[in-house]
């Protein structure tokens, strides 16, 4: 099958970004490509890509998104992002718009989605969720389906989605709640069919499998992601976001609920 000109080779970059960085003065930067890797095609994404258009993507969420903890609006994961698919694809151009506002639950991001998402145009969505709904012990009768609307939303787009679920942090991995809604969040987009970057799983192998420090990628606060750990988000992030939108154009083709194998 023909695959989609999108200006680098897959294998390439997974062998490259399994690793994706080590300074002399920090960890090495990390994960399997199990953890990183999307279920679904980018299917919209990669069609823009090919057609050498100029593409759009909006990142939504709360303080993860914001940049909470980083020292500065460039260290944020949405910044880093941008840097790291504008040198994946370096003849393409691609803008990542920062739409996360600290303290926000899902409901609360809903109320702007219009002026926030659909206004944008977007190719892309990652829409970050959970962890406010989490610390603050919320109950989550109806969380499934504010996600089921706001996917909805994001649908009427055009928009390819990726959720991003909780961090994995002292402050939420304490709470009795946090397994609940990455369930919830897991389940929902195998429902729905869209895509999941597991930040929980990727933070969760930096501290269990790389015997990391928690000091070493979450702030002082306890909660909040810093400039080591937002940047090695965007790096597999942007792996992930790659390899997704190269596959083969037919392999787009699934039905409802149907997914790919992780190799």
């Amino acid at each position: 099958m023909r695959r989609l000109a999108t200006g680098f080779a897959v294998a390439g970059l997974l062998a490259a970004t399994t690793v994706v960085g080590r300074a002399d003065t920090q960890p090495a930067c990390d994960a399997p490509l199990a953890l990183l890797r999307l279920a679904n095609p980018l299917v919209h994404l990669a069609r823009k890509l090919a057609s050498h258009l100029p593409v759009t993507i909006v990142a939504i969420g709360s303080s993860s998104t914001a940049g909470a903890g980083a020292s500065s609006p460039s260290a944020n994961y949405p910044s880093r992002l941008e840097a790291e698919l504008r040198r994946t694809f370096p003849a393409k151009s691609i803008t990542v718009i920062n739409r996360g506002i600290g303290g926000e639950e899902i409901g609360d991001m809903l109320k702007r989605f219009d002026s926030a998402i659909v206004a944008e145009k977007p190719d892309l969505v990652l829409w970050q969720l959970g962890t406010n709904s989490v610390i603050r012990n919320h109950p989550m009768n109806d969380h499934g389906a504010l996600i089921r609307a706001g996917l909805a939303k994001i649908r009427s787009t055009g928009a390819d989605i990726v959720l991003i679920d909780p961090q994995y942090a002292p402050k939420v991995i304490n709470k009795p709640e946090v397994e609940p809604m990455l369930e919830l969040i897991s389940f929902t987009a195998k429902q729905e069919n869209v895509d999941l970057f597991r930040r929980f799983a990727v933070m969760k192998h930096w501290h269990d499998e790389d015997r990391m420090e928690f000091a070493a990628f979450v702030s002082r606060d306890g909660l909040h992601m810093n400039d080591w750990s937002y940047a090695c988000m965007a790096k597999g992030l942007a792996t992930a976001i790659a390899e997704a939108a190269s596959r083969p154009v037919m392999s787009a083709r699934v039905a409802p609920g149907q997914l790919f194998d992780v190799p």
